[in-house]
């Protein structure tokens, strides 16, 4: 259950970052489209980019943070902006294999940008909603 909540809470922080930046756009399928039409073929397109993204956080960003944390350290954790603009690049380029496309004008605008966004919308809704984890005394 909590990685459902986790995926929707990563849907809405992509749509805000969508809904913000004007570089940034999610496409969905366009036979989707036509069959539940638009708004529900919207959500099912941000969720899945939601999927990919947190596949992408998962399993690709602690190999990066790892990496990356000499310069982390050096510029006092601002570099994790940047690591986070980085997997929000390879969820765009990864969409581009599937019906849904997530689309990034610019690295340095758009997606650092997208980035701080989605990190103040996730730890907003991550407060908010429950995660499923209970905590322990």
């Amino acid at each position: 259950m909590g990685f459902l909540i986790r995926t929707v809470i990563n849907a809405l922080a992509l749509a805000a970052a969508v809904w913000l930046l004007p570089g940034m756009d999610i496409t969905g399928s366009q036979a989707l489209a036509e069959s539940l039409g638009t708004g529900p073929a919207a959500v099912v397109a941000y969720l899945v980019v939601a999927l990919v993204f947190g596949l992408v956080n998962a399993l690709v960003r602690p190999l990066v943070a790892l990496v990356s944390a000499p310069i982390t350290c050096l510029t006092l954790g601002l570099f994790s902006i940047v690591v986070n603009a980085l997997m929000i690049t390879l969820t765009a380029w990864l969409s581009g294999f599937t019906p849904f496309v997530l689309e990034v004008e610019s690295f340095f605008w758009t997606a650092v940008l997208a980035a701080i966004v989605i990190a103040i919308v996730s730890a907003v809704l991550g407060l908010v909603l429950p995660d499923g984890e209970r905590e322990r005394d």
